[in-house]
């Protein structure tokens, strides 16, 4: 095969290199660096409270120290389930400098789907916010934690912040418990060990691993992708050096991704952190209040999203009537969904800054392709692979043809960030990590693409979503990129649903912007003009909302398992 060729160098941003030098360092050696440098410059805020990066590298230490002491060693698993608050930060860098693996837990899991995470991961350890901590001792008994470290969201918040919520909403909210015999809290563990009783652990980045960062829950079993520091270590850099006009110790983040999610725990706060930036943390990103109350009074200028908080602070009433000042935004990073040209404009127009569409996996840990920040943003367009990334098409019947400019296959992807494989999966890791006949190693990404022959990438959809419909091909993406255009339509999904006829057939759910009204024949007869017939939709269905993952990824099976559930009770 011939060498593979690479027009998106071409598309690069002028500041913007074409090979980065990866140092062989820990993950956390951004924090001990940031600390050297920038001692007093603020590396955290939560709702008015700050932690510098000397006290963020002391408290780390202290961490590590204290949990060596508690018996975690090199390479054990400790689980985190909390919201964005300092002690994630801090209990992730002591986990980290003990030698041990984050397994950051999504706080929205039902007990059932936790139990499961930590028996995979073999969890004996797990930091957890109060308000969740009944959860753990529901199934502390069907796992192997014997840990159990308790913090209460308020412990960082400024003294009168704090004094209002244990007054007022501590209780109500259910942060107050009383912990059983043998668990900790987390000052308590903190205060136990000094920064200097931190043990001496050999980390070797490129074989020792970071995270299990489980990836699948929404469509089969979650399965730990093991990424190790390099892996890490090489993303923030990629991502950092693609944000040309950033100066190090001078940028502020908007951290409102969730993050135990890989988008928001890389590109928001490892990003973060290896800028020696400050990381304005918040907890719910569906507080608005405290989302633009946040913008208002800190002035981010990078805000990693996904289109749904875009959205909602475009249409904010705050923001429309001019009461949230949102212009300190200068670079944003959109992923998770696809990005609307609507929103990007609003957005843009807004701020004065600029929002571009990117893509990431958590196999390789996060991003692999953006739009360029200053130059070309193709509508529709995951950009470009980042320094140092390789991606290819290849068919989707053999994967092992690689495709030439328009044609549609398997995106795959090299790169440094590239994950080691799944925990105790070796079949699936197998399926993931293929060697091609070039010689290297290619991770399968179950992405439908085509390239463009400028370099510029585009999703078309899940090799797992495709609708077949009698005999014809159908990608929901494309059907809702169509009915996007619609003028009442603000989100949308599509899927298959079951057909006598067809086998399977198109239905969209859709929600309409507000103030908006349509029929179902109205949208099905609209979309006979945008797309062939065996595509458009058969079915609509209006909806308030469409469910979606903590980052706003929507959830296509959730809709076709409660289709499916109706289908069965009627008959």
């Amino acid at each position: 095969m011939a060498e593979i060729k690479r027009p998106w160098l071409e598309r690069y941003d002028a500041q913007v290199p074409h090979h980065i030098d990866y140092p062989d360092v820990p993950l956390y050696h951004f924090v001990e660096e940031a600390a050297s440098k920038y001692p007093d410059h603020v590396a955290l805020v939560m709702k008015g409270g700050k932690v510098t990066y000397r006290e963020l590298n002391e408290l780390s230490d202290r961490m590590a120290a204290a949990l060596s002491k508690m018996g975690v060693e090199k390479g054990d698993r400790v689980a985190l389930l909390m919201a964005n608050c300092p002690q994630f930060v801090i209990s992730y860098l002591g986990v980290l400098k003990v030698g041990g693996i984050v397994v950051a837990c999504n706080p929205l899991y039902a007990p059932p789907e936790l139990a499961h995470q930590l028996n995979d991961c073999g969890a004996e350890t797990i930091v957890v916010m109060t308000s969740l901590y009944p959860v753990v001792k529901q199934i502390q008994a069907e796992t192997k934690v014997k840990r159990v470290i308790a913090t209460n969201i308020k412990e960082y918040f400024p003294p009168f912040l704090k004094l209002l919520f244990t007054l007022l909403m501590e209780k109500k909210q259910g942060h107050r418990v009383e912990l059983a015999p043998g668990d900790h809290w987390f000052q308590d563990v903190l205060s136990s060990a000094s920064p200097a009783e931190r043990p001496a652990v050999a980390i070797n980045p490129r074989e020792d691993v970071a995270i299990f960062q489980y990836t699948g829950g929404t469509t089969g079993i979650a399965k730990g992708a093991m990424a190790t520091h390099w892996n890490l270590v090489a993303n923030a850099l990629q991502i950092k050096n693609w944000l040309p006009d950033m100066k190090e110790a001078d940028e502020v983040v908007l951290v409102a991704l969730p993050l135990f999610h890989v988008y928001g725990m890389v590109a928001a706060m490892w990003y973060g952190l290896a800028s020696a930036a400050t990381l304005i943390l918040i907890p719910n990103p569906r507080d608005m209040d405290d989302v633009l109350g946040s913008i208002n009074k800190y002035r981010p200028s990078v805000f990693p999203g996904v289109p749904t908080m875009y959205n909602a602070i475009n249409y904010h009433p705050k923001v429309v009537e001019g009461k949230v000042d949102i212009r300190s935004i200068r670079a944003c990073i959109s992923g998770s969904a696809p990005l609307m040209r609507e929103t990007q404009t609003r957005f843009e127009e807004l701020t004065g800054g600029n929002l571009r569409e990117g893509f990431g996996l958590s196999e390789a840990p996060t991003a692999t392709h953006c739009n360029p920040m200053l130059g070309e943003n193709r509508e529709g367009s995951i950009g470009l692979p980042l320094p140092d990334v390789d991606a290819a098409v290849v068919d989707l019947d053999t994967g092992q043809r690689f495709l030439d400019i328009g044609e549609e296959g398997e995106l795959i992807i090299r790169g440094p960030q590239v994950f080691k494989g799944y925990w105790q999966m070796p079949t699936e890791t197998a399926n993931a990590l293929r060697k091609l006949s070039d010689g290297n190693v290619w991770l399968f990404t179950g992405d439908i693409a085509k390239m463009d022959e400028d370099g510029y990438f585009y999703i078309v959809d899940r090799k797992k979503d495709m609708i077949i419909c009698g005999g014809y091909n159908v990608y929901p993406r494309e059907v809702e990129e169509a009915l996007k255009l619609h003028p009442k339509v603000l989100e949308v999904a599509v899927a298959g649903v079951p057909d006598p006829y067809r086998g399977e057939t198109v239905k969209a759910w859709i929600v309409l912007k507000p103030g908006e009204t349509a029929t179902e024949e109205e949208i099905i007869e609209w979309s006979k003009g945008q797309l062939a017939k065996y595509k458009y939709p058969r079915y609509v269905e209006f909806r308030e909302e469409l469910p979606k993952t903590f980052v706003g990824k929507t959830l296509r099976r959730m809709l076709v398992a409660e289709e499916r559930e109706r289908a069965a009770k009627a008959g």
